[in-house]
């Protein structure tokens, strides 16, 4: 076991990268990523917000979440991806959309090396908010 001298939590993994605080906002947790990460969620934030602007913007399991009666739809950053979470329903309609990009029950992976498909991401948060948020 590997304790944390800043914040004394215990992990399995020696150096275990994890937040010792919780970020308070989703402003907050896109400052505590690496410069070059940043834009990336910057971008996924901007197109999640204007296709769901009901939806509101909080942190929920230390991930950028939006809201509304439920959690709708989550990201977070990795450090060869960033993970993208609608759901294993919207996963499974959306798959037809999502080749060439990883999946699993409600995750899609997102390499850095590949381009945002913003397009899709916009349509999944809609999809997630007509079909959750009722």
């Amino acid at each position: 076991m590997w304790k944390c001298p800043k914040c004394g939590r215990e992990f399995q993994k020696q150096n275990q990268e994890h937040y010792c605080t919780k970020p308070a906002d989703i402003d907050e947790y896109i400052a505590f990523q690496d410069e070059g990460i940043q834009p990336y969620l910057r971008q996924i934030r901007e197109t999640i917000g204007s296709a769901i602007p009901e939806a509101q913007e909080k942190i929920s399991w230390s991930m950028p979440t939006f809201w509304k009666k439920r959690n709708l739809i989550q990201f977070a950053a990795s450090k060869r991806h960033i993970g993208f979470y609608p759901g294993p329903e919207a996963v499974e309609a959306f798959q037809d959309r999502l080749e060439g990009y990883e999946t699993s029950k409600g995750t899609i992976r997102i390499p850095y090396r590949m381009p945002l498909p913003l397009d899709v991401i916009a349509d999944l948060a809609k999809w997630c908010f007509e079909k959750y948020s009722s």
